[in-house]
C-alpha cells in the first residue's frame, strides 16, 4: 500500500516527487516512458516567467509568482542552470503600448516585483537588437531562463534519494475506487494506494476518463522553435516576447542557459500530445514573426529544429482540484505556460491539498533536499587537475562542441535514474548538445552506455522506446 502514487514524471509529476520525498510517506511515480523529463518539459522555452500576463485572482497567476519566486534557490540547492535575465514585452503601435498598460496593472495586482513601462528608445538602449519599429516594452526584471528538463531530473533524482519509488515503462491503464483506496493497474502491475495524483500532462484526460467522466477537453497545441548555434547566443540578453493574443504568449527570442539562442515557438492545434513534428510551413512562420522583434537574427545559424505540445484544455486556468466522482484523485492538469515556472509551488500547493484530504505530512529528520553535478568544464585549473588525478576519465573529452568528459557521462549512467538512451546522456550531461548535434560524440555515448550499463550496443536508444540506431551486424562480426 503506497500513501500517495503520483502519474506521470514531468517537471510537475517531478516537483510533486521532490516536495513529498521530505515526509514520512510511501511514494510511489509511475511514468509510462522509459525516462523521465519525455514530454512537454524536454521541449519548451524554458522560461521562468514573471507573473503578468495570467488573470488576476487565478491560480495560474497565484502559483506563477510564487514559483518563480521560489525557482532560483530551489536551482541553487539541486545544482541547476538557471539565470535571471528579466524580459520584454513589445509593442509595435498604441493598441499593443495601451496592452502592456493593461498587463502592468495586472502584474502589479499580482505581486510581480520591479515592473516597468518603457519607451521604445529606452528598451533599445538595453537591447541593441530590437527593431526600430517597438514603439513600447513592458520590462519584468524578475523573469529568468532555465534548464528545464534538468529541473525535472534533479528533482525526480534527489526524490528517489530520498525514498520515492520509481517506476519507467509503466502506462497506467486503468484504476478502481476502493473507498479508502485506489487501485492502479498498468502495464507493470497492479498498485494499491491511498491518493492518486494526475501529473500526465498531454495524457491528463485519459486518467480522469478512467474514474468514469472526463471532466474537461483536451485541446493539444503544437509550438515549433529553432535553436541556433552559440554565435548567436549574445544577440539579445533578455526573453524577448511580443504582445500575447489567445494562441499564447507568442513566438519569443531568448538566450538559453547553455549559451545558444531559442527562437520560437508558434501555436497550432494538433490532434494529440505526440503530434511533435516541425513543418516548413511552421518554421517559415516563426522565422517570419521573430524578425519583427529582432530582424539580426541569422536561420542559417540553427542547430536543431524541435516542437513541443501544450496541454491546453477546455479551462483557462490550471486544474488543480479533487476528481468529482474519485475523492482520492487529485487532478494537477492543464498545466500549461506558465506550468514551468509554476512548477515548485504547484508542488508545495498540491501537497496543502493532500494534507486537506487526509493525507499526514510527518518530516523526516534525513531528508537531503541538495543535488550536486559536476560541469567539469566550468572547474578552475586546479580543479580540473585534481579530478583528472582522481578519476582520469575526467580527463578524456567526449563532446568536443561542448567539452563533456567521459567522467561526466559515467557519473550520469550512475545516477538514482539510469538513462538508457543517448538522448538520456545529452539531458543530464550535455554531450550532444553543441553545433554537431552529436555527430561526433554520438557513437562514444552508445559505446559507453552499452559498457556501463553492460548491454548490447543494439539495446542503447535515441530517446524512446523504439528510437533504434542500430539494427543489427555489418560483417557477421560481434560488433554492431
Amino acid at each position: 500500500m503506497y500513501d500517495v502514487t503520483i502519474i506521470g514524471c514531468g517537471v510537475i509529476g517531478a516537483s510533486l516527487a521532490y516536495t513529498l520525498s521530505r515526509y514520512q510517506l510511501r511514494v510511489l511515480v509511475l511514468e509510462k516512458e522509459n525516462d523521465v523529463a519525455m514530454g512537454t518539459t524536454k521541449a519548451n522555452s524554458a522560461v521562468v516567467h514573471a507573473g503578468y500576463d495570467p488573470a488576476h485572482g487565478t491560480l495560474m497567476a497565484k502559483l506563477n509568482v510564487r514559483g518563480s519566486a521560489m525557482m532560483e534557490e530551489l536551482c541553487r540547492k539541486l545544482s541547476v542552470k538557471y539565470k535571471r535575465t528579466g524580459s520584454f514585452v513589445l509593442a509595435f503601435d498604441e493598441a499593443q503600448r495601451a496592452h502592456l498598460e493593461k498587463m502592468l496593472e495586472n502584474g502589479n495586482k499580482n505581486g510581480v516585483p520591479g515592473l516597468q513601462l518603457l519607451s521604445g528608445e529606452e528598451a533599445r538602449e538595453m537591447e541593441p537588437g530590437l527593431s526600430e519599429n517597438v514603439c513600447a516594452a513592458l520590462y519584468a526584471p524578475s523573469a529568468a531562463i532555465i534548464d528545464p528538463w534538468g529541473l525535472c531530473i534533479a528533482e525526480a533524482e534527489t526524490a528517489v534519494r530520498n525514498g520515492v519509488e520509481l517506476k519507467l515503462r509503466s502506462v497506467v491503464t486503468g484504476m478502481e475506487d476502493q473507498g479508502n483506496s485506489v487501485l492502479l493497474h498498468t502495464s507493470t502491475g497492479d498498485y494499491e494506494t491511498r491518493f492518486v495524483v494526475n501529473c500526465a500532462g498531454g495524457w491528463g484526460h485519459e486518467i480522469s476518463a478512467m474514474t468514469g467522466e472526463c471532466e474537461w477537453q483536451a485541446h493539444p497545441s503544437r509550438g515549433e522553435y529553432y535553436l541556433l548555434d552559440k554565435s548567436s547566443g549574445s544577440l539579445v540578453s533578455r526573453v524577448i516576447f511580443q504582445c500575447p493574443t489567445a494562441a499564447g504568449k507568442g513566438v519569443l527570442v531568448a538566450p538559453t542557459v547553455h549559451g545558444n539562442l531559442i527562437v520560437g515557438p508558434n501555436a497550432h492545434d494538433v490532434q494529440g500530445p505526440l503530434s511533435r513534428e516541425t513543418t516548413l510551413s511552421g518554421m517559415d512562420e516563426v522565422a517570419e514573426v521573430s524578425h519583427k522583434s529582432v530582424p539580426g537574427i541569422d536561420f542559417r545559424q540553427s542547430i536543431r529544429n524541435f516542437a513541443g505540445v501544450r496541454a491546453n484544455t477546455s479551462e483557462a486556468d490550471f486544474i488543480i482540484r479533487p476528481a468529482k466522482n474519485m475523492p482520492n484523485l487529485l487532478h494537477l492538469a492543464g498545466i500549461k505556460s506558465p506550468g514551468l515556472s509554476a512548477a515548485p509551488a504547484i508542488a508545495e500547493y498540491a501537497a496543502e491539498l493532500l494534507q486537506g484530504m487526509g493525507l499526514v505530512l510527518e518530516e523526516k529528520q534525513d531528508w537531503d533536499g541538495t543535488r550536486e553535478q559536476i560541469r567539469f568544464k566550468e572547474l578552475s585549473d586546479a580543479e580540473k587537475a585534481e579530478l583528472v588525478k582522481k578519476d582520469p576519465r575526467y580527463g578524456r573529452v567526449i563532446c568536443r562542441c561542448e567539452t563533456i568528459t567521459e567522467g561526466e557521462i559515467v557519473a550520469a549512467i550512475h545516477s538514482p535514474i539510469p538513462p538508457c538512451s543517448v538522448d538520456g546522456i545529452k539531458r543530464r550531461a550535455g554531450a550532444g548538445m553543441g553545433r554537431c548535434q552529436g555527430g561526433f560524440c554520438g557513437p562514444r555515448v552508445v559505446d559507453i552506455l552499452s559498457r556501463e550499463l553492460g548491454v548490447s550496443p543494439l539495446d542503447i536508444r535515441q530517446d524512446g522506446d523504439g528510437t533504434y540506431i542500430l539494427t543489427g551486424t555489418t560483417k557477421g562480426g560481434d560488433q554492431a
